[in-house]
């Protein structure tokens, strides 16, 4: 059985109540799927409507991604 565990909720830039909550995920495909991080948007503050999983495996790469992408656009600004 899949288990939700919350590490934290950021405010979500741009919106009065929205909120991006990061999660670890277990099991998320089935039994003995490998946990996952979960990074879900909620406009209201509470209710997800839009979530992805990053796998563990991925995550140092997808930071790298993120980090030159954040970068690149610092430059625009």
């Amino acid at each position: 059985m899949s288990v939700t565990t919350e590490i934290a909720t950021l405010d979500l830039a741009g919106t009065k109540k929205g909120k991006i909550i990061i999660s670890n995920l277990t099991e998320p495909y089935g039994k003995e799927t490998a946990d996952v991080v979960s990074i879900g948007i909620a406009l209201n503050g509470k209710d997800i409507e839009w979530k992805s999983h990053v796998p563990y495996e991925n995550l140092d790469e997808v930071i790298e991604v993120l980090q030159k992408v954040n970068k690149e656009y610092k430059k625009t600004k």
